[in-house]
């Protein structure tokens, strides 16, 4: 327990000479310095609140032990042994906040993500369920009011996707979805057999955080770009110009495409937002590897092979094989209800990360 009202002691420390800094005279007339300041200290604020109320519990519980040592009148003495078991309940529950309060944020949590969508094993069903799975969670974004906007959609004939790259945003679209990355399992009786025989398909998501500018920089002269005349729907003026835009990023080899506008100058923003980010993870993934722990607790962080759910809908049934969570509730959820599935996750890492802490 020294280790923690250690750090505590020393969070606190800091935010008494950040309010002694910017209560300084040359810190506040220099306004890059004081914004420097006032942020860091805005950072610290419910978290030295919440340590400030720490400290008046493990008050309160020394001065009724006190009450108790020294003998006297039994009431008292009742009401000390109460009021000791209360606020030893309530330490208890403070130190569990802190302790998470101390897991390190993820950066990118804020961020606003590209979710890519593609059907995997299962011909022609695992395209409808990579469709279903689309739906899935742009219902969800459109309960939290976050936008979707598709990139790139490629359709197969009967209704189904082969793949779909779409940008939602809005606040914490990251730190909702970042562990929905992996592969997803359908078992389930399609509406073309006859037989009643259950299939099994599957389809892969991947989720990315969006990378801006400043969090990396493309050289033009590694990029190969070109143009061709866009396939499927849109009527003569999609089929017969050069809207449609291909990127290669020579250095990694990695290739982007986009012709869902009619538009070439749109395609080519839009095919770099997904290049940026998917550079973005690469990186980030090339720097997680040097920390081998680190990337155990890290959930589709690269490895889109891995099941990490199934949807059995004769059983209406869902079921995360991460954290062996089972909800009967399958019509539900791929209505976007997805936040008990999402919390009990979220809940899962963050005990994880607090083993580390």
């Amino acid at each position: 327990m020294a280790t923690l009202l250690d750090k505590l002691e020393e969070i606190e420390n800091k935010y008494e000479e950040l309010t002694r800094k910017l209560s300084d005279p040359e810190v506040f007339s220099d306004y890059t310095i004081s914004q420097k300041y006032s942020k860091e200290q805005a950072e610290l604020e419910d978290m030295v609140a919440k340590i400030r109320q720490y400290k008046k519990v493990m008050t309160g519980i020394s001065d009724a032990q006190e009450i108790l040592q020294a003998g006297g009148d039994d009431g008292l003495k009742e009401l000390a042994e109460v009021e000791i078991e209360e606020l030893k309940e309530k330490k208890h529950s403070i130190e569990g906040e802190l302790k998470l309060m101390l897991v390190p944020r993820d950066p990118r949590d804020e961020k606003n993500i590209l979710l890519e969508i593609r059907a995997g094993t299962g011909g022609d069903e695992a395209g409808l369920f990579a469709a279903d799975l689309f739906r899935m969670y742009s219902k969800y974004a459109e309960g939290r009011r976050w936008k979707v906007e598709v990139l790139n959609m490629s359709s197969t004939g009967v209704g189904g996707i082969k793949e779909v790259i779409a940008l939602i945003q809005g606040k914490g679209a990251y730190s909702r979805l970042k562990y929905e990355s992996g592969t997803h399992r359908v078992q389930r009786v399609p509406a073309t057999e006859t037989s009643g025989r259950i299939h099994t398909s599957a389809a892969t998501v991947a989720v990315l955080p969006e990378a801006e500018e400043v969090d990396l920089k493309i050289e033009e002269k590694d990029l190969r770009v070109d143009t061709y005349c866009a396939s499927g729907p849109g009527g003569q003026g999609v089929n017969t110009t050069y809207s449609a835009v291909r990127i290669v990023h020579v250095p990694t080899g990695l290739i982007v495409q986009c012709q869902d506008s009619r538009s070439q100058i749109k395609n080519r923003e839009k095919a770099l937002k997904v290049l940026r980010s998917r550079l973005y993870e690469l990186e980030l993934e090339n720097q997680e590897k040097a920390r081998a722990q680190e990337r155990k607790s890290q959930v589709g962080s690269g490895d889109r092979s891995e099941r990490i759910r199934t949807y059995n809908f004769p059983q209406n049934r869902v079921t995360d094989h991460r954290i062996n969570l089972t909800l009967h509730k399958l019509q539900f959820v791929l209505e976007g209800e997805l936040d008990e599935l999402i919390d009990s996750l979220t809940t899962h890492y963050q005990a994880e990360k607090l083993k580390e802490v």
